[in-house]
């Protein structure tokens, strides 16, 4: 009996372990933010990040569009969820496109080296016809994800069934009612959300930056990972106060923000990404935006660095190949 007890309980705390593993044996991955076309423009993004080698991130920005020849609603890849119709449908832009290196990878059956390509999902509509169309088209390519058991209790992860691709969803609730909570018994989980950061009370949002970027790990994550969150999603703000327009010299008390961080969230059981680490001069702008910019490439090699050496699981940045060089570095 007693060995019987110390069985359950040495493998319910494995499991945790297990799950970090799976994800490149818990070391960094490239995490290729906005590999998708917009404004008729960077359509190469998705080639380009595919081409540097696996494991590798690809976030896809959903929303959903009517397709003005057949009039019917299908899962696009926009930046916005105003649509027109003619963007990119999810299944063209990526599991199509991802078809001749997934079935390779299931003809090889290189199980240890799976995921291969970690699906990003950014819904930028949460209209719940957007949520079951990614649901079924997920479906319809199941044979090619990680998925896993429903269990008698959220809070025990259910083990994963390794497949090249590893679909993850952010932390809405409505996608946790649809894509978990909803499920019929005995249908297997085809997409993992991200963790639900505490609400930070604040006065102003400047307080509300100080305070993301100075509470303790254990305030901004209480929970523990679930069955269906496993990944915890911040901006750099929880790093460093303002985020990368704010950010000045790089220091050791950034690193041991940083290190703080992503230690908490192994510890409670989830992976951990961070977003969006670019640093460029404007001329070298290639429709990245200002917002995630540190402003040279000499701030963001300090970051980027950082992040690897902390342990950080998916480092999104829009500048794929020099990313990808800096770590072979």
């Amino acid at each position: 009996m007693i060995k019987t007890i110390f069985c359950v309980l040495a493998c319910s705390a494995l499991l945790p372990a297990q799950q970090l593993d799976f994800l490149n044996h818990n070391r960094p991955v490239l995490d290729a933010h906005n590999c998708y076309p917009y404004e008729g423009q960077w359509a190469d993004r998705i080639e380009r990040a595919l081409k540097l080698g696996f494991p590798i991130g690809i976030e896809q920005d959903i929303a959903w569009a009517v397709d003005p020849v057949t009039g019917k609603g299908r899962p696009v890849v926009t930046h916005t969820d105003k649509t027109t119709g003619k963007e990119p449908t999810l299944r063209d832009h990526f599991f199509e496109r991802v078809r001749p290196i997934v079935e390779k990878a299931l003809a090889e059956n290189n199980r240890a080296a799976w995921p291969l390509i970690v699906l990003h999902f950014d819904f930028k509509s949460l209209d719940p016809q957007v949520l079951r169309g990614v649901w079924d088209l997920l479906g319809e390519y199941q044979n090619w994800i990680t998925t896993a058991p429903q269990t008698d209790d959220p809070h025990k992860l259910g083990a994963f069934d390794a497949k090249p691709l590893l679909v993850l969803t952010e932390d809405a609730d409505i996608q946790e009612q649809i894509f978990f909570r909803d499920l019929p018994a005995g249908v297997r989980l085809r997409v993992f959300g991200s963790a639900e950061t505490a609400k930070i009370e604040a006065k102003s949002p400047a307080e509300r930056q100080h305070l993301a970027a100075t509470l303790p790990p254990e305030k901004l994550l209480p929970t523990k990972a679930t069955n269906f969150r496993r990944w915890w999603n911040n901006a750099w703000g929880e790093v460093e106060e303002g985020g990368q327009t704010k950010a000045r010299d790089w220091t050791p008390a950034g690193a041991a923000r940083l290190k703080a961080l992503v230690d908490h969230a192994h510890r409670q059981g989830y992976w951990i990404r961070f977003y969006t680490l670019d640093g460029f001069a404007p001329e070298a702008n290639q429709g990245w935006g200002a917002s995630y910019n540190f402003g040279s490439r000499t701030k963001a090699e300090a970051r980027w660095k950082a992040a690897l050496d902390a342990g950080v699981n998916l480092i999104a940045t829009d500048q794929y190949e020099e990313f990808r060089a800096f770590m072979k570095k």
